[in-house]
């Protein structure tokens, strides 16, 4: 890339962040990437802008992660992109199968200061990014009338007939999900994204745009990460609505989330498929589950997290190691191959970038994605909007409680939508 490299001081890191988001729009391309500080999220950054692309990859083949390799061999420099969850039907958010950019400016956002990396002078894109406004337009021009793709009633009945599936043991568990959608949407995806991050600010957060086309995602999800020869996948199964008004009963929703057998079987078969791909391209014996059962707490709910780690050979390529797992365990189900089968059969529409994943690659090859789910997809060109939402069907599951779940991982989209 033959960059320049320099870091700045930067006196206030809140109000420099907002400067870099609205600076980024500028571009047809880019993806911020906000870490909201968690100690979780265990990166060295705050927040990682990738601006504009030097170089593209965009789905060509069936096979897009051998040509992915290739593309990154040729120049092993900084990727950002993502990959749209597999589906033979046609995505109607607009974003392609899979694509990924090598930036024309990087920028990381630190604890003491912000480092810019750029084939141009580092000095010019700081004095640029600190005269940017710090404010963000009105977030919705006018008010947005979100529907449901399927009714309560449908909802349910599927999830009785996804429950006849397990009952004749054709799956375990399967990920199902509804959509959300509004047709004429005014509303401006820069705002909206602080608005939501602002709301439910969570460790993977992504404001990402292609073109005419933003994801604006609040995700508290990693699906993989890699630094140097380990691998760690950490998938969320496992969901409770926190009481924000009463601390008490709060810490007791958590305790009964961590108690939970419905919730730990269902977590415990996606640790146990998670260790299954890892096996795929791990070296002998080193796969190991470093937490079960760890629940955390984020703005909106609790979440049951496991940690699973693996070590992986130095000539083993990074897109090996997603094509192994992609997609992502907790956004299927058990086992894989057949409840993907039945998410074609049962959701009214395809995920496209919803449940996919969205990330970046080092020059070194390690790399961090995260899962994209709490996320909102808009289409500024058509003015479509739309979100999906779901949850993680077993035998147990109470399908009248599983159209409440939905609705309660979609409420902070649904109310940064209602108000402005």
């Amino acid at each position: 890339m033959n960059n320049n490299k320099q870091i700045f001081p930067v006196k206030d890191i809140t109000s420099f962040k907002y400067k870099m988001l609205n600076w980024a729009n500028q571009f047809n391309i880019f993806a911020f990437l906000d870490t909201n500080q968690y100690e979780q999220q265990s990166s060295n950054f705050l927040c990682r802008l990738a601006a504009g692309a030097k170089r593209e990859f965009c789905l060509s083949s069936n096979d897009p992660f051998s040509e992915l390799e290739k593309f990154h061999r040729e120049h092993p420099h900084w990727l950002f992109g993502h990959f749209n969850y597999p589906s033979d039907r046609i995505d109607t958010t607009g974003f392609p199968p899979v694509y990924f950019f090598e930036p024309q400016h990087l920028i990381h956002l630190l604890q003491d200061g912000v480092m810019i990396e750029t084939a141009e002078d580092p000095q010019s894109i700081f004095q640029q990014i600190e005269s940017t406004s710090l404010f963000f337009n009105k977030a919705i021009k006018k008010p947005v009338a979100v529907k449901a793709r399927i009714t309560q009633e449908e909802y349910v009945k599927s999830i009785h007939r996804i429950k006849a599936h397990i009952q004749r043991g054709d799956c375990y568990e399967m990920n199902f999900c509804q959509e959300f959608f509004a047709d004429g949407a005014e509303v401006e995806p820069i705002a909206l994204f602080n608005k939501l991050n602002t709301l439910s600010p969570n460790p993977f957060a992504v404001c990402y745009k292609w073109n005419d086309c933003y994801c604006l995602c609040a995700s508290p999800e990693r699906f993989m990460q890699k630094k140097a020869d380990t691998v760690f996948s950490q998938p969320i199964k496992g969901t409770a609505k926190r009481d924000l008004l009463d601390e008490q009963n709060d810490r007791q929703i958590k305790l009964s989330l961590l108690q939970s057998a419905k919730d730990k079987s269902e977590n415990v078969m996606i640790v146990d498929l998670v260790r299954n791909d890892l096996s795929k391209i791990a070296e002998e014996g080193t796969v190991k589950v470093d937490e079960l059962f760890g629940v955390y707490t984020f703005p909106q709910l609790h979440h049951m997290i496991s940690t699973i780690s693996a070590k992986v050979a130095s000539s083993k390529h990074w897109t090996s190691i997603l094509k192994a797992c992609f997609p992502m365990g907790s956004m299927t189900g058990a086992p894989k191959k057949k409840v993907m089968e039945l998410t074609e059969q049962f959701e009214a529409t395809p995920r496209g970038l919803f449940s996919g994943t969205i990330g970046y690659v080092t020059p070194e090859s390690d790399f961090d994605f995260n899962v994209v789910i709490r996320s909102l997809f808009l289409n500024v060109s058509n003015q479509q909007l739309s979100f999906k939402a779901g949850g993680g069907i077993t035998i147990n599951s109470d399908p009248e409680l599983e159209y409440a779940e939905s609705l309660s991982k979609a409420e902070a989209i649904n109310t940064i939508l209602r108000s402005e």
